[in-house]
C-alpha cells in the first residue's frame, strides 16, 4: 500500500465532503421514532445490512399474493428545503407508496427508505425520518432500515432528495382489479387533506411568475401560502383496509389519486368498455385550488390533470354497499361522498373524456357540471 510522503497534502474521505461520523448520529437521533412503528415481526435493530421481518403468518393465506410499490415526493420537497421545515415530507413519502398498495386490497407490511443528501446534518435527517416513522405508524406499516447517501459536489450542501419502497400481502381471491367493477356501480371520492404531492412544479411556477414568497400570509387560507403547500399527504391505507374488511366482495376497486389528477387514475382501474361520470357538483375542492388557479391562470383542463382537486382517493363500490359505505367514512371522521356511477361506454368520444393513461387500456372518465362554490 502506497505511504503518504512528508509535506504533501493528505486526502481523507472527509475532506472529500462526506462525514461518516455524522451519519453515525444521524441513526442516533432517529431510533427512537423508526422503533415506533415496529412489532415483533420486525427482528434485529437499525444499522444492519438488511432488515429482517417474520413472515412466518403467511402460512395461514391460501395463496399470498405480494405487492410493491416504490416512489418519491417530488418537487414538494423544494418547499420544505425553503422553509427549512423537514418533518413533514416523510409523511408524504409514506402517503405516497403504501397508498398504491393499499389499491389492490393489500397490507402494507414493511417500508425502507433512501435519502440522498448534499451533506449530512444529522438533525435534519433526523426529522425527515420522524416523518417517515410517523406516516408509517399511520398506516400501519414497520420502518425496517434504510439508507442515507452523501453526495458532495453533486448535491449543494442544503439539497436532499427521498425515496421509498414498502411490500405488502394480499389474498388472491380478495385482490381489488377492474374485472370486479360492474355497470350500476357507486363511484365514492375520500377528501384529500389539500395538495398531497403531486403537481408542484406547476405550484412552484405559478407563485415564481406572481412573485409570491411562501411566507406570504393568505387569509382565505388562514396561514401562510408555503404552511399550505406543506400540508402533509392524507394516508388512506387504513382507512381503505377498514373498508375492505367491511364490505367483502361489494368492494370492487380502489384509485389513489395522484400525477394526473382524478379521471385518470379512476379510469385505470375501470373495465374496457366502461364508462364512469362524475358530477364536480358534489364537491368543492379546497380554496387553494381556487387561488393557484386564479394567480397562474391555469386552465381547468390542466388542473383536472394536474391536481388532486380535493379527492384524494376513490372507491368503486357495489349499489347496495353505498350507503354503508358513506356511513363507515363517517365512523372514522373522513368526509366521502358520492362522485358518480359506472355504466357502459357508447364508444364516443365526448369532451373531456379521459381512457387509457398510465399505459392502462382501461375505462373512461368524465367529469361533468360545476364544482361546488
Amino acid at each position: 500500500m502506497a505511504s503518504v510522503e512528508p509535506g504533501s497534502t493528505a486526502l481523507t474521505y472527509a475532506s472529500a465532503g462526506v462525514d461518516t461520523e455524522a451519519g453515525d448520529r444521524a441513526v442516533e437521533l432517529m431510533k427512537a421514532s423508526v422503533k415506533r412503528t415496529q412489532g415483533p415481526e420486525v427482528l434485529g435493530g437499525l444499522g444492519g445490512f438488511a432488515g429482517l421481518y417474520d413472515a412466518s403468518f403467511l402460512t395461514s393465506y391460501r395463496r399470498p399474493l405480494l405487492a410493491t410499490s416504490t416512489d418519491g415526493v417530488g418537487t414538494k420537497i423544494g418547499i420544505a428545503r425553503a422553509l427549512d421545515i423537514h418533518d413533514t415530507i416523510g409523511i408524504d413519502l409514506v402517503g405516497m407508496v403504501v397508498d398504491d398498495i393499499v389499491v389492490c386490497g393489500a397490507r402494507p407490511l414493511f417500508m425502507t427508505d433512501y435519502i440522498a443528501v448534499g451533506k449530512v446534518v444529522p438533525e435534519r435527517i433526523a426529522a425527515i425520518v420522524s416523518g417517515i416513522a410517523k406516516g408509517c405508524e399511520l398506516a400501519g406499516t414497520a420502518l425496517v432500515g434504510g439508507e442515507t447517501a452523501e453526495h458532495p459536489g453533486l448535491m449543494a450542501a442544503d439539497e436532499y432528495d427521498v425515496a421509498g419502497a414498502a411490500t405488502g400481502v394480499v389474498e388472491a381471491d380478495d385482490v381489488l382489479s377492474p374485472e370486479r367493477v360492474r355497470a350500476g356501480d357507486v363511484v365514492i371520492g375520500l377528501a384529500s387533506s389539500g395538495m398531497h404531492s403531486n403537481g408542484y412544479s406547476l405550484v412552484r411556477s405559478v407563485l415564481k411568475l406572481a412573485g409570491w414568497s411562501l411566507e406570504r400570509n393568505v387569509p382565505d387560507l388562514g396561514r401562510t401560502i408555503g404552511e399550505e403547500l406543506l400540508e402533509p399527504t392524507r394516508i388512506y391505507t387504513a382507512d381503505v383496509l377498514a373498508a375492505a374488511q367491511a364490505l367483502g366482495g361489494q368492494l370492487h376497486a380502489v384509485s389513489h389519486v395522484t400525477g394526473g389528477g382524478l379521471a385518470a387514475n379512476l379510469a385505470r382501474v375501470l373495465p374496457v368498455g366502461s364508462s364512469a361520470v362524475l358530477d364536480r357538483s358534489t364537491w368543492s375542492p379546497q380554496p387553494v385550488f381556487d387561488l393557484l388557479m386564479k394567480l397562474g391562470s391555469v386552465p381547468l383542463a390542466d388542473a383536472e390533470g394536474t391536481f388532486n382537486l380535493g379527492v384524494g382517493m376513490v372507491l368503486v363500490v357495489d349499489p347496495a354497499a353505498a350507503d354503508r359505505t358513506l356511513e363507515l367514512f363517517a365512523g372514522r371522521n373522513l368526509p366521502a361522498w358520492v362522485l358518480g356511477q359506472v355504466g357502459n361506454h357508447d364508444g364516443s368520444a365526448a369532451e373531456g373524456t379521459v381512457q387509457g393513461t398510465k399505459g392502462v387500456d382501461g375505462g373512461a372518465v368524465r367529469l361533468v357540471g360545476n364544482y361546488r362554490a
